[in-house]
């Protein structure tokens, strides 16, 4: 028999929107615009433009499937229906599908944040994969709750703007005003880095010390420092 390829990243889980204009009802929430090509990778915010969840949202039919981490899936699914009210729309764990990675080849897209993240795709369960995290933290690429932190890093902080999460012509999203402020004042003080010892830590753009500084962070850091 043959073995299964080892792609499913096993720390992601799939969330599943289906009903009455879950583009439409997203597309009010979320930071990315949604009513185009997806995937795209996106936050949901705070009101004062903090990151409490990132993650990407993939189209399926007239479905949407949010790409999360599994630790943080049953959070985010109880937000989301917080801000449903009485819309006609199910909101669920899909369990039939999983996330998977390839640094390379043809299968997927390339990650919308940055194409030498690699590969990324929906399909049903697979073997793990390993290598992913190493890979994105040599890129200097931020992700998740232990490094974005919850409630406490403003979403351009998080290099968003950089790792295209963010649409500043979709309209209004929860953190819009702040976060559109932020931009068109084109200074950002801190940002995410990641340091040698896979760390990732909110410094001074003036003063980032040792961390890695990525080529394409590299000019935002000197407009933000200028």
């Amino acid at each position: 028999m043959k073995a299964m390829a080892e792609t499913m990243l096993s720390d992601r889980a799939l969330i599943r929107l289906s009903g009455d204009d879950v583009r439409g009802f997203v597309q009010g929430l979320v930071t990315n615009n949604v009513l185009g090509d997806l995937p795209v990778w996106a936050g949901l915010l705070t009101p004062q433009g903090k990151a409490l969840f990132d993650f990407f949202i993939w189209a399926d039919g007239e479905d949407l499937l949010i790409d999360c981490e599994a630790d943080q899936a049953e959070a985010l699914i109880k937000r989301l229906t917080i801000y449903r009210l009485r819309r006609a729309i199910t909101i669920s764990r899909e369990e039939h599908l999983a996330v998977h990675w390839a640094p390379m080849g043809e299968a997927g897209v390339p990650d919308p944040r940055l194409a030498a993240l690699g590969r990324r795709w929906i399909a049903p369960p697979a073997a793990p994969v390993l290598g992913y995290h190493a890979h994105r933290l040599s890129l200097g690429v931020a992700e998740g709750v232990a490094e974005l932190g919850q409630d406490k890093t403003l979403w351009l902080e998080a290099n968003a703007r950089e790792l295209n999460g963010v649409s500043f012509t979709k309209g209004c999203y929860v953190g819009q005003e702040n976060t559109a402020r932020m931009n068109y004042r084109q200074k950002v003080n801190r940002r995410l880095f990641v340091l040698p010892d896979g760390r990732v830590e909110r410094r001074s753009v003036a003063d980032p010390g040792e961390a890695l500084v990525p080529a394409w962070l590299a000019p935002a850091l000197a407009a933000d420092d200028a």
